[in-house]
Formats: structure tokens, sequence, C-alpha cells
């Protein structure tokens, strides 16, 4: 290992501050033990050290842009899963930059989960033989650990926007403003982001689902145990007459061997796996989407209060103009009457102005009424 990067053994207590060569990435290594390393390793060492290609190793690049995937490949699974990038094999995971702040939890999961039981009770005296009882094989134990780690992730970001959006939604029912809507503006693009993240990895474990073969490429285990497997050509299986050497085989190289007999493609238990979490982040795509109509639903609210506001405002101004059409017509009259010019018919009539005043202020008048009365009747304003 010398020559393929530096270790250096994890420690709580003290920082990672060796310096990497060029080239060189943070990267945690996390054996069937549960023990973990820091290892600094160029993309050469690791491609060597886990068998996979250059192309596989890029998805694993935090630099470029990647959607969710899990690959199978022939001696290990690459998992690029939102921030957590992982490199699972039989016996051991490699995950990149151990020290963010979201991969740290991950760390220390796969440590507890993997670690030797002893006594059969934890450090808080609790039974422990259901973890003892677990026989699933190391890589699925691993993936089950990323799964559950990123479908808490994503749900827990969830929770936090739907404890911001609900609020403010009801506050800009309640009151619209520039703050509000501005408030409700940057919460739907995080919504959006969000859903999009979900989608990926849903999508991810949706095709495996629907692949057996990229299912059956997943159990690395048994891909070890069947060319090692005992059988003869006529396909019979070999089991050692010793009784020692027999009581050395565990229950899962034996199931192996059955495999080898025809399960191959037999993958139940991962698609058991699968089905867990895809219904969990199904559940968080679920509320996303019920925050999303929510979201459309106070948009369309909103929309019918602003044609509401706007539909009154076409109403005063209808008012208005007809009124301004009404007082220009009194208008007219008394600015005819208010010529300068002498009229024969003017001399010794002096109620001749009261009458002309009276007669044009409710010709005016009985005018708007008209006008408002046909506007009502034609349905042009409300009630």
């Amino acid at each position: 290992m010398g020559r393929q990067g530096y270790i250096v053994p994890v420690d709580p207590q003290v920082g990672v501050t060796t310096k990497k060569p060029p080239g060189c990435r943070n990267w945690i290594l996390v054996d069937s033990t549960g023990f973990g390393t820091v290892l600094d390793l160029d993309k050469t060492s690791i491609m060597q050290r886990v068998h996979i290609h250059a192309r596989d190793l890029r998805i694993l690049d935090p630099l470029l842009s990647y959607p969710s995937t899990i690959l199978g490949r022939e001696k290990a699974i690459v998992l690029n899963l939102e921030h957590l990038k992982a490199i699972i094999t039989a016996d051991e995971v490699l995950l990149r930059d151990p020290s963010e702040e979201n991969v740290i939890p991950v760390v220390e999961e796969l440590q507890r989960r993997l670690c030797p039981q002893g006594d059969g009770k934890d450090s808080g005296g609790h039974d422990v033989d259901a973890a003892e009882e677990d026989e699933s094989p190391f890589e699925f134990r691993a993936l089950e650990v990323a799964l559950e780690a990123i479908c808490s992730f994503l749900a827990a970001r969830t929770t936090e926007l739907e404890t911001s959006a609900y609020p403010a939604l009801d506050e800009l029912t309640s009151k619209i403003s520039s703050r509000n809507l501005d408030r409700v503006r940057k919460l739907k693009s995080a919504m959006t982001r969000l859903i999009a993240r979900v989608q990926k990895v849903r999508d991810e474990l949706e095709q495996l689902l629907d692949d057996d073969d990229d299912m059956a490429d997943l159990y690395l285990s048994r891909k070890l145990d069947t060319p090692a497997s005992p059988v003869s050509g006529s396909g019979a299986v070999w089991f050692p007459s010793s009784p020692t050497i027999g009581s050395k085989i565990s229950r899962a190289s034996r199931a192996s061997m059955v495999t080898v007999r025809g399960d191959e493609n037999d993958v139940e238990e991962l698609e058991m796996l699968l089905e867990a979490y895809f219904m969990q982040i199904d559940g968080t795509l679920n509320r996303l989407t019920t925050l999303r109509e929510y979201i459309d639903d106070t948009e369309d609210y909103i929309n019918i209060q602003l044609d509401n506001h706007r539909n009154q405002l076409i109403q005063l101004e209808l008012f208005l103009s007809s009124g301004t059409v009404c007082l220009s017509i009194y208008s007219l009259v008394t600015a005819i009457f208010g010529m300068n010019i002498p009229y024969q018919w003017n001399d010794n009539h002096g109620y001749c102005f009261k009458w002309v005043v009276i007669v044009s202020g409710l010709f005016s008048a009985v005018l708007f009424v008209i006008i408002v009365t046909y506007a009502r009747f034609k349905g042009l304003v409300g009630s």
C-alpha cells in the first residue's frame, strides 16, 4: 500500500495535515471490521485497487456534473448520489472527501454497522442479536448505509423547505407585497432544484429495479464465490468429507454454492432493499409534489385576487369617465351662458339663470344614472 498512496489512520482528535502530492485526492477506506483509514490516492492507484476504468472514476469527480448513478462492475460498485461519492467492493468501502460535513455521518454509520459486535451488547447495553443475524453481503450493507444517508438527507432538506414554505405562502395570501413575493420566488426556486435532485435518485433506483441484470451485477460476493466454488463438470456440488474443513464453511458460502446451480439471477434480496428506499425517496418526491401543487394553488389564488383588483379599478375608471362626460355637458351649458354676448331674451328675465343651472344639473345627473344602469344591465360592472 505504501506505493499506492499515503495512509493516515482516522483520529477524531487530530486533523489530517499531511501535504498531498499533486493529483492526489482525499479518500477514507472502511474495511469489513469497521476500521477507517484516510488515504491520499491518485486516480491510477484507485483504479488499480478497485479494478475500475477511468470513465467510472470520472463519475465521482465533483468538478464534473454527472447524474445520480449506481453502477455494478466486476469487482466494485460505483456510487454517485448527491454529495456521497463512493466505491464499494466485496470487503471495503472507499468514500471521497471524508472531511465534508455531510460525509462524516455516513462514515460513522458505516463504522457502527460494520464493526464487530463482540459480546452481543453495544455501548449502551442493548441487545444486538438482530445485527449479528444479518447475513447480508458486505456490499449490500454498505449500499444500505449509503441509500439510507441519501434518503434521510433529502427528506431533511424537504422538511426544512416545507417549514419555510407553508408559512410564507400563507402570509402571501393574507398580504400581497414585494417582500412576500420575493420570498416565495426564492422558495419556489429552491423547491425546483430539490425536486430535480430527488427525481434523479428516484429514477436511478427505478432503473435498477426494472433491470434484473443490473441488480445481478451488484452481487460482488457472489462473483467472488462463484469461480472458487468446487463444482464438478456435471454440475453436482462437492462438499468436503472432513468435518473439520466442513465446519469452516459458512452458511453464506453454502448459499453461494447453491447459487452456482441455478440461482445466479436471484436478486430478491437486493430488490427488497432497493424497493424499501425507492418507496422512501418516492414519498419524499410526493411531499415535494404536494408542496409544488400548494404553491401553484397559491399562485392561482393570488392571480384571482389581482384580477379582482384590476376589475375594480376598471369599474372605478368607468364611473369616473361617465361622471366626466356628464360634467362636460354641464360645463358646456355654463360656458355658453357665460359668454360676454348681449342676448335680447336675457333682458328683464333674472330667473333664467336659476333654471338653466337647475335643468343642466338634473340632465347631467340623469345621464350619469342612465350610463351606470346600462353598464350594470350589460354586466360591465359588478352589482
